[in-house]
């Protein structure tokens, strides 16, 4: 279980989740995947969903519900529960959104495919943290607290363009009695540590799948119904909850997303003939996200109180900028929403996202890498600075 949990794993099964799609869609076996994607099960009649969107509305919701969890612990007793620790990504944040917005508009802007601006905002936490974990040994903590904040906050605007520019012909009876068995969910969840628990989870489970169905009838997106279960819960069963999930939301809800959503056929045109759309993502995310985070971050280090946020260098933040760029999940998501009556951009779009992705993990292995022998090689010569002339290695006189 310790594997399924590692910051390692996801970053490595997603990876192979999304080249495994590629080589199953480009194989003569590509049409029969497509068709069991595109199949509809469910209650005929009263509620279906085709394969492809229940994990995209479904099981995704979990990995939202999961992610909520830990912005509610974030924004109460973590990195974000006060303006002053959260400035600094803060601002980063804004950069690393701003300018891959202004990139891809640059590509994209006056076409069809301008609609999918939203899409290189975002950053894959699981996948970041994976690459962090794999070449930043040595690395000083705040560059991970720093990293953390600051995809929990591209995560929030996310969720906040998944809820607002996604939204169609909302149901607002609807989305109100969602809104009252969210209620009824948070204030249930706080009687979890009374007798009685295998009822009340067994009535909390009852309430999340009756919120969830509220949401997608509402015309919500029904990921954000995993988000207010999560924001709602009490803290200390859902960190529970939370851990209990986390294996499998690892192991079988982000690959098989990574799965459905890369299943696209590599287009045989000439690169004059792909979407803007492509072109945009592609870009966007590898050097917008460095130019935006480095020059915000850079910034937010001239605005932020000193000794308030971790003591970063121009260096670090371009780093920081480059795991930035591993769009992938919700970069995934924002797409399939984008485009979502436009299938032939939509397929260019994520491969996009996927090529941007893998540049933006390709510069951000080096330059992590770079930083982190840097931090090993100085931080000897820091300790022994530290020491009194004559003093053994390692002891203080």
């Amino acid at each position: 279980m310790s594997l399924l949990r590692s910051a390692r794993f996801p970053a490595i099964v997603l990876l192979a989740s999304a080249v495994l799609a590629l080589i199953v869609a480009n194989s003569p076996i590509g049409p029969s995947a497509d068709a069991v994607k595109h199949a509809y099960i469910g209650i005929p009649g009263v509620f279906e969903l085709s394969v492809g969107h229940w994990v995209q509305d479904g099981l995704l919701a979990i990995f939202f519900f999961v992610v909520a969890v830990e912005l509610q612990y974030e924004l109460t007793n973590g990195q974000l529960n006060s303006a002053r620790k959260a400035l600094q990504p803060a601002i980063a944040a804004a950069g690393g959104i701003i300018v891959p917005i202004a990139v891809f508009l640059l590509f994209a802007g006056g076409s069809d495919a301008a609609d999918g601006w939203p899409i290189p905002t975002a950053t894959d936490i699981a996948f970041a943290l994976g690459v962090l974990a794999l070449f930043g040994k040595g690395l000083p903590s705040g560059i991970r607290i720093f990293l953390l904040a600051l995809a929990i906050l591209d995560d929030i605007v996310g969720i906040v363009f998944i809820a607002v520019l996604f939204t169609t012909d909302v149901n607002l009876g609807l989305l109100a009695i969602a809104a009252i068995a969210v209620i009824a969910f948070g204030v249930l969840s706080r009687a979890l540590d009374v007798r009685a628990r295998g009822l009340v989870l067994a009535l909390l489970v009852i309430l999340a799948l009756a919120t969830w169905v509220l949401v997608y009838l509402s015309g919500v997106h029904a990921t954000i119904a995993g988000v207010a279960l999560g924001l709602a819960m009490a803290q200390r069963p859902a960190l529970r909850v939370r851990h209990e999930l986390e294996p499998w939301v690892n192991v079988i809800v982000l690959p098989l997303f990574a799965f459905s959503a890369a299943l696209v056929p590599i287009p045989m045109v000439s690169p004059t003939q792909l979407s803007p759309a492509f072109w945009g993502i592609l870009v966007a995310l590898p050097v917008g996200k460095i130019v935006g985070i480095a020059a915000a971050g850079w910034i937010s280090l001239r605005v932020a109180n000193r000794g308030a946020t971790p003591d970063l260098k121009l260096l670090d933040l371009v780093a920081a900028g480059a795991l930035g760029g591993i769009g992938f999940t919700v970069s995934l998501l924002l797409s399939e929403l984008a485009f979502s009556d436009a299938p032939l951009v939509r397929d260019e779009a994520t491969l996009g996202v996927l090529g941007g992705s893998a540049a933006s993990i390709v510069v951000a292995a080096l330059l992590v890498a770079q930083r982190a022998r840097h931090y090993r090689r100085v931080a000897p010569a820091a300790r022994d600075q530290e020491l009194p002339a004559g003093a053994p290695d390692g002891q203080i006189a």
